[in-house]
């Protein structure tokens, strides 16, 4: 854990930065998080940053806490503030400046046009986002299948995901993954 000054920085600097392309929520930032923290700073093993994003997603809450718990692995109670006022504040203060000219533009051409436009890139990111993630953690051919059967589940049926998170949760209790 690193607690001094200049990872505080450079933890709000990157943050920051990425609260800007968390286009349809902090999920569609996580392959630059990923990117950021993994490979450029290496603060964080690929197996790390998969495991603190399986805990942030288990537990109740929005998903954007997976930012506060990434900045606690990094730099301790600290650094979750950190993280989480950089991942939120530039962000929000866009958004309602945003939303103030959307508003009254709202049957605008160029407004409908933009808006249209970011639907199939925060499907793109919201993708990327989940092949880092499975990367990560299917290191085995368990964690493959539990990977693949839980998106069949989830595409396929109208079987809600809880079933197979509980289900996964067995298998690693019982020692097969």
């Amino acid at each position: 854990m690193r607690n001094d000054p200049a990872t505080l920085a450079a933890l709000f600097l990157q943050f920051a930065i990425l609260s800007f392309f968390a286009i349809g929520g902090g999920s569609s930032a996580l392959p630059e998080m990923h990117r950021q923290t993994v490979d450029v700073t290496q603060w964080l093993t690929d197996r790390q940053f998969s495991e603190l994003f399986a805990m942030a997603q288990a537990a109740p809450g929005p998903n954007i806490m997976f930012v506060a718990l990434l900045g606690h692995f990094i730099a301790g109670a600290p650094g979750a503030v950190v993280a989480m006022v950089a991942m939120c504040g530039p962000s929000c203060v866009l958004a309602y400046a945003v939303s103030q000219v959307a508003e009254r533009y709202r049957r605008a051409r160029w407004r409908i046009a933009i808006q249209a436009g970011l639907v199939p890139v925060t499907i793109g990111l919201i993708a990327a986002s989940a092949l880092i993630i499975a990367r990560g953690a299917d290191h085995d051919w368990a964690g493959f299948a539990i990977t693949a059967a839980t998106f069949a589940i989830a595409y396929w049926t109208r079987i809600s995901p809880l079933v197979a998170f509980a289900c996964a949760a067995l298998l690693g209790l019982g020692g097969f993954v």
